[in-house]
């Protein structure tokens, strides 16, 4: 594919910035306050046990193999087509469902700050709108939204900043909404608060996401670690930060998956409206924007990118003449219209858990391969040159590798799998389950066509050398 000419290029602080809109995700830190005390203990220990052999995979395979497919590309190299294709359609498939769950915010907010009852129709709508803004954004090469990941990735900070600012001056001179004791901060072992412990995983991926940036950078082999190692660390402290405020004000049963760091604000302030309220409301749906825009460009790149190799179906090779993919947005901008009509009749009454814990078990089944992806690469092509090469011996990168894809499947199944069989678990986990296995097989339905289509275009072509000896 030939890439568009005199593009701006990504200085070290848009790639910064850029990992910071990417990975830190503002409508996340409520599900994790939602753990209660013992997020502190998971986000340490996730971020020793996860965030930093991950952080150093990443950095190694992005610098060593910088194509535009990503971690598809790094899979297809170490297990074959088969194992790429899968990884590509779980990834792209986890973008509509998220951007499915992030337009169900919207009517929701509307309703919070205004007090005005949004009808299905008219949220419908508005979940429309905000779903082909977002799809014709990524009609444009990444360089010409850099404004939009930067202004993106400063807004999310600074409500985090506001939240835990205010967290603390709460604390102070009203108290706090839960008890803060030896007991309460030791690891929870409760079913619900584990299916959120997911969301923290979430939070730490995302990183390959810059390398798929490469070409608009300055010096990428340089760039892509520098900016993982920085925007890593300073996300794992802003999400504490936000948490801890949530925490404050909010008693964790009662915190909303979906609209908790505006009712945190809310409480926090004692003000339920006015202006400052309204105007963190639009700063936090703005945040939305910016998660959408960001991904949407790594996203389609990878889909667009596979489907060119025969790993996709062919609507997403289609491109713009500036090379831009069209089919994978327009894919993603369909996907996600026809969850947010059909929402109203799932019977769940957190529509944005559902959809984002759905978006979550197809997003980390695509890194699953990734790891021992990291150490078969190792094995198969020894004498390609490494940029960034992790160090250590075989054992120390097998755990490096092997804790990780440990961590991400217990996620998984705490996820999609009903703990017990009692009603009100069934109703929360069933759609995810039933979801995720329907998403499944439909990645393997598309495996098995392509590859049948494959296999007849190679028994052409040997019957054609045939026919001309």
């Amino acid at each position: 594919m030939t890439k568009p000419e005199g593009k701006k290029k990504f200085r070290m602080i848009d790639a910064v910035l850029s990992v910071i809109c990417v990975v830190f995700v503002a409508e996340a830190a409520a599900p994790v306050a939602a753990i209660g005390n013992s997020q502190y203990f998971w986000w340490i220990f996730l971020m020793i046990g996860f965030l930093v052999p991950y952080g150093l995979i990443a950095s190694e395979l992005g610098t060593t193999y910088n194509g535009e497919g990503g971690l598809y590309d790094w899979v297809r190299k170490a297990f074959g087509a088969r194992m790429g294709a899968r990884v590509s359609w779980y990834y792209w498939i986890n973008f509509p469902l998220w951007m499915a769950s992030l337009a169900v915010i919207f009517p929701e907010m509307i309703s919070l700050i205004s007090g005005w009852e949004v009808s299905t129709i008219v949220g419908i709508i508005i979940e429309l709108i905000f779903i082909w803004i977002v799809t014709l954004i990524a009609f444009f090469p990444v360089s010409d939204s850099v404004w939009i990941l930067n202004s993106a990735a400063v807004i999310k900070v600074f409500l985090a900043l506001i939240v835990g600012v205010l967290g603390i001056y709460g604390a102070i001179t009203h108290g706090v909404a839960n008890e803060y004791t030896v007991q309460s901060l030791l690891p929870s072992f409760d079913v619900k608060s584990l299916s959120f412990v997911s969301v923290i995983l979430f939070n730490f991926l995302g990183f390959e996401v810059i390398t798929t940036m490469a070409d608009d950078m300055e010096n990428p082999k340089k760039q892509i670690p520098q900016a993982i190692i920085i925007g890593g660390l300073v996300i794992a402290a802003i999400y504490i930060f936000s948490a801890f405020g949530i925490g404050v004000a909010i008693p964790t049963a009662e915190i909303s998956t979906s609209s908790g760091l505006i009712e945190s604000l809310q409480l926090l302030t004692g003000n339920p409206t006015g202006i400052f309220i309204s105007v963190m409301t639009i700063l936090f749906l703005l945040t939305l924007f910016g998660n959408m825009i960001s991904w949407s460009m790594g996203v389609n790149s990878v889909a667009a990118y596979a489907a060119d190799n025969g790993d996709m179906p062919s609507v997403f090779k289609k491109r713009r003449k500036n090379g831009i993919p069209f089919g994978a947005p327009m894919m993603n901008g369909l996907v996600a219209s026809f969850v947010v009509i059909i929402a109203p009749f799932i019977p769940n009454e957190d529509l944005f858990w559902s959809f984002f814990a759905l978006n979550l078990v197809m997003f980390l089944l695509a890194y699953v391969p990734v790891f021992p992806a990291f150490l078969k690469l190792r094995k198969i092509d020894p004498k390609m040159e490494r940029p960034f090469k992790v160090a250590g011996n075989k054992v120390f990168l097998r755990l490096l590798a092997y804790v990780p894809m440990s961590l991400i499947i217990i996620a998984l199944v705490f996820i999609a799998v009903p703990m017990d069989s009692s009603s009100s678990t069934l109703k929360a986990t069933l759609p995810i389950t039933i979801g995720a296995v329907v998403f499944i097989l439909i990645g393997e339905l598309i495996i098995k066509v392509k590859r049948i289509g494959y296999l007849s275009i190679e028994e052409e072509g040997i019957n054609y050398e045939k026919i001309k000896d």
